[in-house]
């Protein structure tokens, strides 16, 4: 599929600032793309640029082949939706998602009313169309707003945080309600949230961001599974951080690694980094296994010896904390079957730990913010939580 917006070494610095520092992306005809990272990181400012409310200092943007860099925003064939959805208090729902036909395009009165018409029915919105704002839900706020902006057929969608005001039960029902809406219209969306799980559910692809630069673009499952940086495998889900070094190559894919206080591990190594470099190892907490009893293992398993610090039984898991030669390591064992009877590991219990080598990533620590990731609180250390 081609590309259809063109972001090209897009920059915008306030002050001594820089928001956004030479970005460049690409998004395809039809995509739901995120842009995700912490409070700060630029991506609302790449979205203003995007919709023509900040011009970039350096670099181009292009929609379907024209230049849009200069257009201002009333020009543009872009629509957007911001966190407190900007509704007119004064104004019907039916009047509001209208209002963008009668000031911008002036269509006659009845093609705005089936056009309302069929938007009230996209959003589910026919039976309040005659409430107000003030007596809405902020579910059904999200919703007018959606309508409004989809109703003058905008190219590109922009999406700044639009679930960050609802509660947890009501943004989980939008993400389905928004991604069955984005079914339906088949336009391209941009979607900014610093809320991994809202990124991960709903997109086609995830542009990650850190102090105004792109740290990875790819699907979801690539974005968990194979980080390219420490910043990406702490900040998208939990995991566990080990410090250490390259000792050698073992094959085309693998290498063995020295880390502080266990034997030595071997590490599918898809980074190529070399024999001698300091990395860090990181390995998601469901990616390992735990038991009272030394398995039987292959070559390109690991294994270490470990006590249980703490447990949380959380219903469909069980989340372990095991002290293992200095490191603390974060266990997440999903429950596809549990019996009552079964004898359950306990705190201090002696345990095994292991894992295949293909479960762990090396990441290259290449800056000073890298070494804050192996800086934790005492009840996390070894592991980094979830961002927010």
């Amino acid at each position: 599929m081609a590309d259809f917006l063109e972001i090209e070494d897009v920059s915008r610095h306030f002050r001594n600032i820089r928001a956004v520092d030479h970005v460049s992306l690409t998004v395809r005809k039809g995509e739901f793309y995120s842009l995700l990272g912490p409070s700060g990181c630029g991506k609302t400012t790449l979205l203003r640029m995007l919709a023509g409310f900040e011009r970039p200092d350096t670099g181009r943007i292009r929609l379907d082949g024209r230049d849009i860099t200069d257009l201002p925003p009333h020009k543009r064939t872009v629509n957007t939706i911001f966190q407190n959805y900007a509704l007119l208090p004064h104004l019907t729902v039916r009047q509001n998602i209208a209002f963008g036909l009668q000031v911008q395009k002036k269509m006659p009165r009845k093609e705005i009313d089936e056009a309302v018409d069929r938007m009230l029915s996209l959003v589910q919105l026919e039976s309040q169309a005659d409430k107000k704002p003030g007596l809405l839900s902020g579910g059904q706020k999200q919703r007018v707003a959606v309508g409004r902006a989809l109703i003058l057929q905008p190219q590109v969608l922009l999406l700044d945080e639009p679930l960050a005001a609802l509660d947890l039960k009501l943004r989980q029902k939008m993400l389905m309600e928004l991604d069955l809406i984005h079914d339906q219209v088949g336009i391209t969306f941009i979607y900014v949230t610093h809320d991994q799980g809202e990124a991960m559910s709903l997109s086609d692809r995830i542009a990650v961001m850190n102090n105004g630069r792109i740290e990875q673009v790819g699907k979801p499952a690539e974005i968990y599974e194979a980080p390219r940086s420490s910043f990406v495998a702490a900040f998208i889900g939990d995991t566990n951080f080990f410090e250490g070094q390259v000792l050698e190559l073992v094959g085309d894919e693998y290498s063995r690694l020295n880390i502080s206080g266990f034997a030595d591990l071997v590490c599918f190594n898809d980074k190529k980094i070399s024999a001698g470099n300091p990395v860090f190892l990181s390995i998601r907490p469901e990616k390992f296994h735990i038991g009272r009893n030394r398995p039987e293992l292959s070559p390109k398993h690991n294994i270490v010896r470990g006590r249980v610090e703490d447990i949380i039984y959380l219903g469909g898991m069980t989340k372990y904390w095991v002290q293992a030669e200095g490191h603390k390591i974060s266990i997440t064992r999903q429950h596809s079957r549990f019996f009552l009877d079964e004898e359950p590991i306990r705190w201090n219990d002696d345990v095994w730990v292991w894992w295949h080598a293909d479960d762990g990533f090396m990441l290259e620590r290449y800056s000073e913010a890298d070494e804050n990731l192996v800086s934790l609180p005492p009840d996390a250390s070894g592991t980094a939580e979830t961002a927010q």
